[in-house]
């Protein structure tokens, strides 16, 4: 094999040197800018990227802000809203348990007035009944019939005594 015979290896070392300048000179000029360009290329999107990122982050950071401040003054208005609604359903309540209220006191003494009455027509009829019955009692048991205006009078004074 020529490879191993000493006789060439002097030149086997100047051609290998002399393709290792060449293959250097070559990736040097024109393969490393090529990759150099494509690494400051990759680089320079992802620092792009990374501050597209950071103002995505800051403009959502800053919508979630708003969102919040909305939120709250929406809860606070709700709650407002809230207690005048119930504030006013009070006052309606009020309104309307004092309507009744009144409503009642009003047939409370309309009805205390006919009870009234009632019992005043009851009394002038028990009178007029126990003054009947006093007199018919009396004619059947004595056999002495007695006038009204007598009758009337035992029944007033019975009355009056028992008051």
């Amino acid at each position: 094999m020529p490879q191993f015979d000493p006789h060439f290896f002097a030149s086997q070392l100047v051609w290998l040197y002399a393709c290792f300048i060449v293959l250097y000179v070559i990736l040097s000029t024109i393969a490393m800018p090529k990759i150099g360009a494509v690494l400051e290329e990759r680089q320079r999107k992802i620092d792009d990227n990374l501050d597209k990122a950071g103002q995505l982050k800051a403009e959502a950071e800053a919508a979630v802000a708003v969102y919040e401040k909305a939120l709250a003054e929406s809860r606070a208005e709700a709650q407002r809203v809230l207690r005048a609604a119930g504030d006013t359903l009070a006052a309606q309540s009020e309104a309307r348990q004092k309507e009744v209220a009144e409503r009642l006191a009003a047939e409370i003494r309309s009805g205390e007035a006919r009870i009234a009455a009632a019992k005043q027509e009851a009394l002038g009829n028990l009178r007029d009944m126990a003054a009947d019955v006093a007199r018919t009692a009396m004619a059947r048991l004595t056999g002495v019939a007695v006038d009204d205006k007598t009758a009337q009078a035992a029944v007033t004074a019975a009355l009056e005594e028992n008051r």
